[in-house]
This record gives C-alpha cells, structure tokens and sequence, in this order.
C-alpha cells in the first residue's frame, strides 16, 4: 500500500477525471480543441476544489507532443513527467506566492520568463495562493502578463481573486471554481472506498461529506484518516462519529422524541447523557439543528430522499419520517428556531451546558410564551392530544383558572 497521501493518490490526470467542475473542464477542453488558448488565466474558488489540479492537467494539455489536446496522450516524456507521481518537468514552474510574493521575486521570474522552455513547447508559470502577491510584485509582472512571448503561460491559483489587482485580473481568463455537491462526492468516495477495498458502514459518506464541506482534498483527508484506522469490519458509523465528533443518531432521536412527546424528564436525560459522554455541547446543538431541518424538510416533501434533499441510510430515513410525523407544521418550525437561536447563543457562553438546557426548556414549554409561533406550537398539539407533563408546562395540581385563562390567546 502506497503511504501516499489518498488525495494525492487519486489526484485526476485529465479534464474527464475532475469532479464537480464541468462549468470549468468543458470550456477548457473546447479551446484545447479550438486551439485557443489564451496566455494567462486565473482559476479561482474555494480550497481543495481542484484549481491547482486542474492547471497542472491545463499544463499537461499544452506541452503534450499531440497538442494542444484536451485529452493529453500518457505516453509522451511531458505527459509522464507531468503525471501523479512524474518527477516533474522543468519548463513548468510552480510559485507558491506566500512564501514568493515580493517585488523581488516578480523581477527574477521576469527576467527568466523570456528564455525559451528547455524540451516542450511552452514554459508555463503556475502560482498559487496568487491573492499574497505583493502590489509592486504584480505591477513589476504587469508587463510580461500584458505582453507575454509566445512561449509564456500564465496560471493563477487563489482563493481571494478580488486581491488579485485588476490590471492583471482583466488580462487573465477567469474561471470559478465551486464547492462539489454533496451527492457527487459521495459517489466519488465510494468509488475510492471501492478501489480501496476497505468496507465502509452506511451512513459514513454523508458524515465525510458533511465534515469536508464541499472540498475534494478536506474530505479525501478525512476518509484517509478513517481508512487508516480501520479494523477487520472497516470503517463503522460509531467509529465516524467519535473521530470526527458527530453527535450519535440514538442521542438525537431520543431528544427529538422527547420534544415531540413533552416528556422534560427525557429531554434533560439525553443533556445529562451528552455531558458525562464527554460531548462538546455546541456540537450536539449543530446536530440537532441539522436533523430539525431534515424533518422539516421531510415533513414538506416526503419524499426528500428520492430527490437528494436528504442524504441519510434508509433506516436513518424512515426513522426521521415517523419523527417529522409525530410533530404539527408550526411546533417544528418553532423548534428549530429556537434552536438556531439558542445556538447563536451558545458561542462565547460560559456555561454551555446551561444554554443547552435552557434551549430544551423553551422547546419544551411554549406555553410561556405569548408570541403567535408558541401559540400555533401549543395549538398543534392540543390537535395531536399530547398530555403535558409537569415539566412540559402543565397546571400545577390544585390550579384554578381565572378569567383570563378562558379568554384565550390575546387577539385569537
């Protein structure tokens, strides 16, 4: 097994290999085909979304002895030396401009870029991080990036492009690059898995899917971290959740079903039991907010799975559907509003298990408050039947209503 890193492992060597980016590799490839390639282009997006992948492919296609190509040969000495794990070729610099974004160094790479490439047919520059290039190293670059000998190629790589001065931005080709969507990327890990020959348990993918947020490289890097610390049944869902911190299913059903139910005593168990689990708080409170938002959608559309809405095992799913019904339209919507609330909250507070607790409370107990998203919580379920319990805002015993009790709600 190569100790290779996973992304670095499977880092694509074409266009046709790069997920998620087809807005990019397509118009590419057509001016490969066209043979024309402009000079400087600026490739730009959020990390680890294939922005300097895809200008060493670019680099690729350009010095192929076959090309300009968009699909480079394999077989050529630039093909090879430029491949995943090729030594590399001479007449293709990459710059990393954080560690090399000073007037100086715009000057050296000046002076050098007007000698002719050693074997291939262009000398091609690749920056990265181009957004830490100094003003006065841009401007000292301005005039060979405007007027480039027909040798030159520029590519620019950044994560910030609005840093990048305009003169040289409106020079350069723009291209954006996006975030993957999850249903994409958890195809393409389970392809990998696949190739891996590692068995992965359901409901692990959404869990990298959500960590890596959208980023190819974040989420290689935490399936290879799953990966390697896999035992003889793989990589196992309570492995996923301890490692990378996830709240337990069982943990979020149990407090889900207790706001359903209004049973307090539940609710503050499942606190207690988040606690002594060495649980951050805050995390548990960001999963909560996000199985309330799958139930509302769920509660919409029923079918959110068969659509990719959601992306959660079967039995996860029909878990949530029977959830998403055990709740009116209205306390739903109230829930996880105060949990979004409660978890603005909770940043920089001192006591967060206090905060979590007080966010069950105010779930808990819409009748103490007289707001009209509390008043359509308490009327839906006086339609379920829900029995209150003493610590879901039920009358103590002996309580007599007065007047105001029997008037209703204020402008009902």
């Amino acid at each position: 097994m190569s100790s290779l890193a996973l992304y670095r492992r499977y880092r694509p060597e074409s266009f046709a290999e790069v997920i998620g980016q087809g807005h990019v590799t397509d118009p590419l490839q057509q001016a490969l085909r066209n043979n024309r390639v402009n000079h400087a282009y600026l490739f730009s997006g959020p990390r680890g979304c294939g922005k300097t992948t895809s200008a060493r492919i670019l680099a690729r296609c350009l010095n192929c002895e076959q090309g300009p190509t968009p699909t480079p040969c394999g077989e050529c000495q630039s093909c090879r030396d430029l491949a995943r794990n090729g030594p590399g070729s001479i007449d293709v610099i990459e710059i990393d401009a954080a560690s090399h974004g000073g007037v100086d160094d715009a000057r050296d790479l000046r002076e050098k870029a007007f000698f002719g490439p050693a074997s291939s047919r262009y000398k091609i520059y690749i920056i990265d991080e181009a957004h830490m290039v100094s003003p006065q190293g841009f401007n000292a670059l301005l005039k060979v990036v405007e007027e480039p000998p027909e040798h030159l190629k520029f590519i620019f790589a950044t994560t910030e492009p609005e840093k990048v001065i305009g003169t040289i931005r409106s020079r350069t080709h723009h291209y954006p690059f996006r975030l993957v969507p999850p249903g994409t990327l958890r195809d393409y890990l389970a392809e990998v898995c696949g190739k891996e020959d590692i068995p992965v348990a359901d409901g692990v993918l959404p869990l990298v899917v959500r960590a890596g947020a959208g980023s190819v490289r974040d989420s290689m890097s935490v399936m290879d971290q799953l990966l390697a610390g896999a035992g003889p049944d793989g990589v196992t869902y309570d492995m996923t959740t301890a490692l990378l911190g996830y709240t337990d299913g069982s943990l979020l059903d149990s407090v889900v079903e207790a706001f359903a139910s209004g049973e307090g005593s539940a609710a503050f168990e499942v606190v207690d039991r988040v606690i002594e689990g060495g649980n951050d708080p805050r995390r548990f409170v960001t999963d909560l907010l996000e199985r309330l938002r799958d139930l509302v959608i769920l509660a919409a559309v029923p079918d959110a799975a068969e659509k990719g809405l959601i992306d959660a095992p079967a039995d996860v799913i029909e878990r949530m559907l029977a959830q998403a019904r055990s709740f009116g339209a209205a306390e739903l919507s109230r829930a996880a509003d105060l949990v979004n609330e409660g978890l603005t909250e909770m940043r920089g507070a001192h006591s967060p298990r206090l905060q979590l607790e007080l966010i069950c409370a105010r779930v808990l107990l819409p009748a103490a408050y007289g707001d009209e998203r509390s008043v359509m919580a308490r009327l839906d379920r006086i339609e379920r039947g829900v029995q209150f319990s003493a610590g879901a805002g039920a009358p103590a015993a002996g309580y007599v209503p007065g007047p105001e009790a029997h008037a209703g709600p204020a402008g009902a």
